[in-house]
């Protein structure tokens, strides 16, 4: 019943919202005298915000166009390399980048927004490697003939993934996918595949939870996981080709993190509306397009979100050791040659500071040279990986880190 009254409101919203940018323009006319008096600015602003606010968003596309690489501007090639019902694997090159350039696998978050929240990360990294990203799908969108996703399969997919791409390849884990992409690694360590990552990279990621828990852990740990599953769990609609399909709604889990900053969005939100009033139209559109970004929701399938909520923030199974996956333990004492670097945030409010680093302690086996920690200081947890800081002082870390611990260094055979 939720979801079908979010969709109500969703559909007069978007009404709203279509005559609130009509209103806009209609008094931001030259031939308007209204847009001249006291009260016309201030209006036809205010009228912008709501109608930006509230407008229906889809999927984002990453409109990655070009990198400049050597004093250069190359024009970027994106096109999807692997397709599988519950995400694909996209890849971005261009020709600038050497034939021995790196390849790095972006494993994005699936915790409601789309992979192009990572555009940033994707666009800074593609100035030396050849990256490829995993596009999770929007669970309502998946028919049920598709089956179920869980934590295993998106472990499965991972490593699927960096078979297609072949030995040798890095991992960059952003956020919630840092633990089934440690798990990956783990069991390809395990098993000497031969497409076992060089380097993972974690930033920002719930590893140990138990660690300087944060809200979002405190959330967990105080609910049964039975009040996630009677109070989150929704039913999609039919006019979704994913009709009948049980999922956590993107626009719940929107609600949720915007709940914990709603200050700070409303004032964003009224530093817009006075950066329309005086005409600057710069700013006003930076904040747009964050939050066009940031609005923009997907739906994660509830066998995952449950699995998820259960493994990693109550019961802790990878740091303890119980994790498993098909039945298997996932043992990180196994990780022996792919090096691990850990980046955190000092201001980061998610995954608080010593949940990412927890890795390191868990892998007893890998030599501490193959190990590194990484603490950005004055950043939070979407400055990890975009923004000013990202982008001068993190990514060159990380991207030392692979050149130095290129795959060919490390062994010669699997």
């Amino acid at each position: 019943m939720l979801y079908q009254m979010y969709e109500v409101q969703k559909a007069w919203l978007a009404g709203a919202s279509a005559a609130a940018s009509i209103g806009a323009e209609w008094l931001t006319n030259p031939r308007n005298p209204l847009g001249y008096t006291g009260f016309g600015p201030a209006i036809s602003s205010a009228m912008e915000v709501f109608s930006h606010a509230a407008a229906p968003r889809g999927k984002p596309a990453f409109g990655i166009h070009s990198v400049q690489r050597g004093g250069k501007s190359y024009d970027v090639i994106e096109a999807d390399v692997l397709h599988r019902p519950f995400g694909n694997l996209k890849r971005f090159t261009h020709a600038g980048l050497p034939n021995n350039a790196p390849r790095l696998l972006i494993v994005a978050p699936m915790s409601g927004h789309y992979a192009t929240l990572l555009r940033g990360t994707v666009e800074r990294m593609l100035e030396n490697a050849e990256v490829y990203i995993t596009d999770w799908a929007d669970a309502k969108l998946v028919p049920l003939s598709e089956g179920s996703f869980d934590l295993d399969d998106y472990i499965d997919y991972i490593i699927s993934f960096l078979e297609h791409i072949g030995p040798g390849a890095n991992v960059m884990a952003v956020c919630q996918p840092s633990v089934p992409a440690f798990a990956a690694t783990a069991i390809m360590n395990e098993d000497r595949h031969p497409c076992r990552p060089a380097t993972l990279t974690m930033m920002g990621g719930p590893i140990d939870t138990r660690e300087a828990p944060t809200e979002v852990n405190d959330m967990a740990t105080t609910r049964p996981l039975a009040w996630f599953r009677q109070n989150l769990i929704q039913t999609v609609p039919v006019q979704y080709p994913g009709s009948g399909r049980r999922v956590y709604p993107g626009f719940l889990q929107l609600a949720g993190f915007m709940s914990m900053n709603l200050g700070n969005h409303m004032m964003s939100h009224y530093a817009m509306f006075k950066h329309l009033v005086v005409g600057d139209g710069e700013s006003a559109e930076a904040t747009k397009i964050f939050y066009d970004e940031y609005l923009a929701v997907c739906d994660m399938t509830a066998e995952f979100y449950l699995q998820t909520v259960n493994a990693v923030f109550k019961e802790f199974l990878l740091p303890r050791g119980l994790l498993t996956h098909r039945g298997r333990t996932v043992d990180t004492g196994a990780v022996t040659d792919t090096a691990i670097l850990c980046i955190e945030g000092e201001r980061d409010d998610i995954s608080g500071v010593g949940q990412t680093r927890a890795a390191l302690d868990i892998t007893p086996n890998l030599p501490d040279a193959r190990k590194q920690y990484h603490l950005a200081m004055g950043v939070g947890h979407y400055g990890i990986f975009n923004g000013s800081k990202w982008r001068s002082h993190i990514a060159p870390i990380a991207e030392r880190w692979i050149a130095d611990h290129a795959r060919g260094r490390l062994y010669a055979v699997a």
